[in-house]
């Protein structure tokens, strides 16, 4: 990994951070209310990449349970300014959730990507990641056949 970056979990005293991320770190702008929210609740994780002061990767995960099977590890997202990519911190903020997913008890950890993301898939397979093949269904909640 590159040298000077700390990779590092935020908890919520650490949302202010994310306001001022680099550039390409998110996909949106990032909103100081939701990632406060985000950061308060104990089932959400954010491993983070700082340059210095500025968060120039993160990686977003929960902690997922449910009645039948053992807790599980869903990684929502990962993130790296294009400024910082092919320096391993995609793979270290993974294994930082991976850590606190072992810790919290969860026995398997699981992402989503597009077929055609290479970059994301060669990641995964860095760190361990087995492909799958499965189905991605979405479902638009203002669409009233979705709510009849």
């Amino acid at each position: 990994m590159a040298p000077g970056i700390a990779i590092r979990l935020l908890t919520p005293a650490d949302a202010e951070a994310l306001v001022s991320a680099a550039p390409g770190v998110f996909d949106h702008e990032v909103d100081p209310a939701l990632a406060a929210e985000f950061l308060s609740d104990p089932r959400h994780h954010m491993a983070t990449a700082f340059d210095g002061p500025t968060v120039v990767g993160m990686a977003s995960a929960v902690h997922y349970v449910h009645p039948d099977k053992p807790a599980e590890m869903w990684v929502n997202e990962v993130g790296v300014a294009p400024t910082h990519e092919g320096r391993g911190l995609g793979r270290a903020m993974l294994r930082a959730l991976f850590e606190r997913a072992r810790a919290l008890g969860c026995r398997e950890a699981w992402v989503c990507t597009e077929r055609d993301n290479r970059a994301a898939r060669r990641m995964y397979a860095a760190v361990g990641g087995a492909e799958q093949e499965m189905v991605y269904v979405t479902f638009a909640l203002d669409d009233e056949r979705t709510l009849a």
